[in-house]
């Protein structure tokens, strides 16, 4: 017997390969898995936190409202930087962010002003490819409730 895990995004019945929703951010045209110039239209931040406590409710936030499909958080990250003209060491939460490209400028200013760091980390990279039903699900989960079908 075998026991089936929900995932985001998927639709019971949907076969691999079926024409991706048209997303806002992702060409109409994209092949699943396209890594064409136009990529996926999804975005990956990384964030720094200083602990979890903090982490979790900026990750809430972020979803909550939409910026944000999914943050992952990952405790125990030690980070090496220099602050000030000095070398500093700590102990962090690394924050794993899916967005959209449209997105992305509304949760960097949003985390900004929430962030308790002077000078927070925000580094976005392009999701060139994907599993096109979780691409969509990305897409889906960061519409604002006003383009949500």
């Amino acid at each position: 017997m075998s026991v089936t895990t929900p995932v985001p995004g998927h639709t019971p019945g949907s076969e691999p390969g079926s024409e991706p929703s048209s997303a806002p951010d992702r060409p109409a045209d994209a092949a699943p898995g396209d890594a064409s110039a136009e990529g996926s239209g999804v975005r990956i931040g990384l964030c720094t936190f200083p602990d979890a406590a903090t982490a979790d409710a900026l990750a809430r936030i972020l979803v909550e409202e939409r910026l944000a499909a999914c943050v992952n958080l990952l405790p125990g990250v030690r980070s090496v930087y220099r602050w000030q003209g000095e070398v500093e060491q700590a102990e962090e939460v690394l924050g794993i962010i899916k967005t959209t490209k449209t997105r992305l400028p509304a949760l960097m200013e949003r985390l900004r002003a929430l962030h308790p760091y002077d000078c927070p980390e925000l580094i976005a990279l392009d999701a060139v490819a994907g599993l096109p039903a979780y691409l969509d699900w990305v897409h889906a989960s960061c519409a604002r409730t006003d383009e949500a079908g």
